[in-house]
């Protein structure tokens, strides 16, 4: 499935995000607008920001696995 039919089920969830020039982000995914991926990700401390990914500039995204298995490893 291309990335662009997975991210409505992907919207509010964590994701990784492979750029085309080879460098890739991760973030919350929180919509789309015009063409653009709409992206919270962590800058610093308790900072924030929304950042905006044009489509082009995306080669793939996909959701993060869950962790549940590794608690127990953990604890």
């Amino acid at each position: 499935m291309s990335w662009q039919h997975k991210i409505r089920y992907l919207i509010g969830q964590p994701v990784g995000i492979s750029l085309s020039n080879g460098q890739g982000t991760s973030g919350i995914l929180c919509g789309v607008d015009g063409g653009k991926l709409l992206v919270i990700e962590y800058l610093y401390q308790t900072q924030f920001a929304l950042k905006q990914y044009d489509f082009h500039m995306i080669q793939d995204v996909n959701g993060f696995p869950p962790c549940h298995n590794l608690q127990a490893n953990y604890l």
